[in-house]
């Protein structure tokens, strides 16, 4: 049956009110993540890392990136090296979230296990990285018990040296990735079965072997039944590799290669 003008004027109305009605239920949240890390090899095969970080937020009302301190962590890896393309990672990391966005309470803290396999590609100087990890969340309710969550992380990050044909010290390279993540379901981390969508861009410097510096913009889209979350980010993260190996005995330097990265 044919539409006539009129209806095809509320039709119109109708998308037009639906469409501002879905954009004014985002939510955007200003924030700033930081995070530590230091790097210690242990031979050709292994090494070890350790995180610490926070993350900063503001809210829709008050968006200063400082406003509030929502989560602190530090995290242990340890990296084994089968083949100068693949890695292997394992890691355990304590969360302390409190007033984080999307989690239905105001405090949680969390312990996490993970395992996580990465492949490098390369082709002249672009360097990409495909990395799938797997997470096995345990947050605390208000009640005192933990519910657990796994979550599937599936990432591909490419990486250019701008000023050198590979990544080494005084070179300026520029990356870019494409997270998405899907999760189990939980009264504390929300019913969706999709959590989120986090894209960054960002570049990095190698000053000396041993110290790196990445300074990168992060979006990350967080669709919900009754509201998307909008978190755009600044992240300054700081590498140590073999900081304190004059400390040890048989001081060992694994090659690098932009798998690392």
């Amino acid at each position: 049956m044919p539409i006539s003008g009129n209806n095809k004027k509320k039709w119109l109305y109708l998308f037009l009110l639906t469409g501002f009605a879905v954009y004014s239920q985002t939510e955007n949240y200003m924030q700033f993540w930081n995070e530590y890390a230091f790097v210690k090899d242990i031979n050709e095969k292994w090494s070890l890392e350790a995180d610490m970080g926070i993350t900063t937020s503001g809210i829709p009302e008050h968006n200063n990136i400082f406003y509030n301190l929502i989560q602190f962590y530090g995290r242990g890896w340890a990296h084994y090296y089968p083949s100068e393309r693949v890695k292997i990672s394992f890691f355990y990391a304590f969360f302390y979230n409190t007033n984080v966005p999307e989690l239905l309470q105001d405090k949680s803290p969390e312990h996490r296990l993970a395992t996580q396999f990465t492949y490098l590609m390369t082709k002249t100087r672009l360097r990409t990285n495909l990395r799938g990890r797997l997470e096995d969340r345990h947050l605390e309710n208000d009640a005192g018990y933990f519910e657990a969550v796994m979550r599937l992380r599936m990432q591909a990050k490419a990486t250019y040296p701008l000023n050198g044909p590979i990544i080494k010290p005084g070179v300026v390279y520029a990356f870019m990735s494409d997270e998405v993540m899907f999760k189990t379901r939980s009264s504390i981390s929300g019913n969706t079965f999709f959590d989120r969508n986090r894209l960054t861009v960002g570049f990095g410097y190698s000053f000396v072997n041993e110290f790196q510096v990445e300074l990168s913009y992060v979006n990350e889209l967080l669709p919900r039944p009754d509201k998307t979350s909008s978190y755009d980010a600044i992240q300054v993260n700081v590498v140590f590799t073999d900081l304190f190996s004059d400390l040890f005995k048989g001081k060992f330097k694994r090659e690098k290669t932009a798998i690392d990265k």
